[in-house]
């Protein structure tokens, strides 16, 4: 594994640490000052910004939730600053278990953690014409935003 992956991985393992022990200098320090978490639609009031803000916010999880994270696989991909988690978020005061994936891009200067985008393992919402993240910006970041494949509309197959 190359250096700078060790590095990405590493400051992913030590995130993680810090979520669990509630330790907000710990995370905070693995992300720029200006760092997005982005959610799915109607999670956590939408996209959370700053470094010190997502600390502070699992931080809170923890002390009302009883949240406690496991990182379950890990792939990083240092020659475009970006890697992929799987996770698991466990909710104990709930009894509830969130399973999903987040897409970290790292700075290429500082090494610090600049944007999570978070995917959840959960069912899609029938009430909503499309299910992506809240607040992230598709079309300015190139992302397809008509099918590829022209189908009939009105269920028509």
């Amino acid at each position: 594994m190359s250096e700078l992956a060790t590095q990405y991985e590493a400051t992913i393992r030590r995130y993680f640490d810090g979520c669990n022990e509630a330790d907000v200098e710990k995370m905070t320090a693995c992300f720029t000052p200006d760092a997005v978490h982005y959610f799915p639609p109607a999670a956590y009031g939408g996209a959370w910004r700053g470094g010190r803000l997502i600390a502070e916010r699992w931080a809170e999880f923890v002390a009302t939730k009883g949240s406690a994270w496991s990182i379950d696989r890990l792939v990083v991909a240092p020659e475009s600053h970006q890697a992929v988690i799987e996770w698991t978020h466990f909710k104990t005061a709930e009894g509830t278990i969130l399973r999903g994936d987040e897409w970290y891009v790292f700075d290429a200067e500082s090494g610090l953690i600049s944007e999570i985008r978070a995917y959840y393992a959960s069912p899609l919402d029938p009430t909503r014409p499309l299910s992506e993240l809240a607040d992230y910006d598709y079309a300015g970041r190139g992302y397809a935003l008509e099918s590829p494949v022209p189908r009939p509309r009105g269920g028509q197959k």
